[in-house]
C-alpha cells in the first residue's frame, strides 16, 4: 500500500474513526479481571492516539511532500550505484558530447497536481545514480506552430526532506504557470523535478563526494542530458535554468555559480549559502566540502565574474541575510534580485513559497530574454519588498519602500 496513496489514507481514516468509537461502545462492558480490563483500555487509548497521529502524519506528508514511499520514511532508500571520483568539472573525463542519445519510457506521473506530468526511471550514466525524474511540457509544446522549436528548461529542485513531485503537488507550479505561458506571460518552459533526496537519512547538499555520491554531476550533467535527448529542449547554459526552495534554494544557486557552462540562472526561495545550513547536509561534514558548495565563496573566489542572473528570496533569519551577501560581492555581468518577504508572510513552509512561484517565473522569463524573443534581457534589481501583503508578492507588485521602514 503506498504511502501517499489515496487507499493508505482512507483506510487511516476509517481506522481513527473506529479508534474513536471503540472506547465509547467497550469501555464499560469490558469483562473479566480488572488488571486485563485496565489493559484493553490502554490498548484502545493507545490505538486511538496511533491512529490520530499517523493520519495527521499522512495529511501533512501529502501537503509538503516530505516523503515519496515507505523506502524514504524508514530511510532504508538508497539511489547511489557508484560514486566515481568525477574530477574538478563532475565529468570524469567523459566526453558527453559522444555519449549515445538513450530514449527514456515516460509513464503519466499520479498524484495531486501531477496533471500532464510524466516520470522516467533514470540511470545516470556519469552520476551513477539511479533514480526518477518528473517531466511537464507547456501548452505550447504539442502545437504544430511549435513543432521545430526548441523550449527553455527550469530544473525544479525541493527541499530536504521533499519529494520531486512537491513543486506540482505542494507548490501547485503546473497549476499556477499554464494559464500564464497558454497567454504568453511567462514563458513556455519545460518543468523537470529530478529526485534530490538520493542517499537514506541525509542530504546531499547538491555534491559531488567521491565513494559516497555524485549528487552534482546527477542534476548538472545526467539529467539535462536526459531531457535534451528526449525533448525538444535548449542546451545549457542560455535555455537552464534552476529552482528550488530550502536546501533546493541552496542547491539552485550553487549550480548556478558552480557551473555557469549550464546554467544561465537560478531561483532560491529561504536558501542558504553555506551547507552547514542544513545540518543533515554531507557538505557540511568538513571545511572543505562546505567552502567547495558554498555559492557565496565560489562567486567571492571566482576568476571571472559568472554571466549568470540569481533570484533570491528570503525573510530575516531565514535566507535573506544570504541573498544580501551575494548581492554585495556580485560583479558584472553577475546579477542578483533580490526579494525581501517578511515575517508577517509566514514561516518556513509551502504556504510561503507557493505565491512566490509566479513573481519568480515572470523575473525568469524577463531575466532570460524569452519574453520578447529577446537574449539576456535584464530587469532592475530590487532590494526589497517588506511591509508588502501576500497578493503583492503573489502578483510582483510589493513596494521597495514599505521594505525600507522596517528594520
Amino acid at each position: 500500500m503506498s504511502l501517499t496513496g489515496t487507499t493508505f489514507l482512507y483506510t487511516l481514516i476509517v481506522l481513527s474513526v473506529v479508534a474513536v468509537l471503540l472506547p465509547l461502545a467497550l469501555w464499560s462492558r469490558l469483562r473479566g479481571p480488572k488488571p486485563l480490563r485496565a489493559l484493553g483500555r490502554l490498548l484502545m487509548v493507545l490505538f486511538a492516539q496511533g491512529t490520530a497521529v499517523a493520519l495527521v502524519f499522512v495529511l501533512v506528508n501529502n501537503e509538503n511532500n516530505l516523503y515519496d514511499n515507505w523506502a524514504d520514511l524508514l530511510g532504508t532508500g538508497d539511489h547511489v550505484q557508484q560514486a566515481a571520483n568525477l574530477g574538478a568539472d563532475g565529468t570524469g573525463g567523459i566526453a558527453l558530447k559522444r555519449l549515445p542519445k538513450v530514449r527514456q519510457h515516460f509513464t503519466a506521473a499520479s498524484g495531486p497536481g501531477m496533471g500532464g506530468v510524466r516520470v522516467t526511471q533514470l540511470k545516470g550514466r556519469v552520476s551513477g545514480v539511479n533514480a526518477e525524474v518528473y517531466v511537464w511540457l507547456p501548452p505550447q509544446y504539442g502545437k504544430p506552430a511549435y513543432r521545430h522549436h526548441k523550449f527553455p528548461v527550469v530544473e525544479l529542485l525541493s527541499g530536504y526532506p521533499g519529494s520531486a513531485k512537491a513543486w506540482f503537488g505542494s507548490l501547485h507550479a503546473v497549476n499556477q504557470l499554464r494559464p500564464l505561458m497558454r497567454d504568453g506571460k511567462v514563458a513556455p518552459f519545460i518543468l523537470v523535478a529530478p529526485r534530490m533526496n538520493l542517499l537514506a537519512g541525509v542530504d546531499t547538499g547538491c555534491a559531488n563526494i567521491p565513494g559516497t555520491v555524485n549528487a552534482d554531476s546527477w542534476l548538472s550533467i545526467d539529467v539535462p542530458k536526459m531531457v535534451t535527448d528526449n525533448f525538444r529542449a535548449q542546451s545549457g547554459p542560455a535555455g537552464w535554468a534552476a529552482a528550488g526552495y530550502s536546501a533546493g534554494g541552496h542547491c539552485a544557486t550553487k549550480l548556478a555559480v558552480a557551473h555557469p557552462d549550464r546554467y544561465m540562472a537560478a531561483i532560491s526561495m529561504s536558501g542558504y549559502n553555506d551547507p552547514i545550513g542544513e545540518r543533515a547536509s554531507l557538505a557540511a561534514e568538513t571545511p572543505a566540502l562546505r567552502r567547495a558548495n558554498n555559492p557565496y565563496v565560489l562567486l567571492r573566489d571566482a576568476r571571472t565574474p559568472p554571466a549568470i542572473a540569481l533570484y533570491q528570496s528570503g525573510q530575516p533569519g531565514d535566507g535573506y541575510e544570504a541573498a544580501t551577501g551575494l548581492e554585495q560581492i556580485a560583479k558584472a555581468p553577475t546579477t542578483v534580485h533580490v526579494v525581501y518577504v517578511p515575517r508577517s508572510a509566514g514561516g518556513h513552509t509551502m504556504a510561503l513559497w507557493r505565491p512566490q512561484v509566479v513573481p519568480a517565473f515572470r523575473w525568469l522569463t524577463e531575466e532570460m530574454g524569452l519574453l520578447h524573443g529577446r537574449v539576456g534581457a535584464a530587469t532592475p534589481r530590487v532590494r526589497s519588498t517588506g511591509g508588502s501583503r501576500p497578493a503583492e508578492l503573489a502578483s510582483g507588485s510589493a513596494s521597495p519602500a514599505a521594505a525600507a521602514r522596517r528594520p
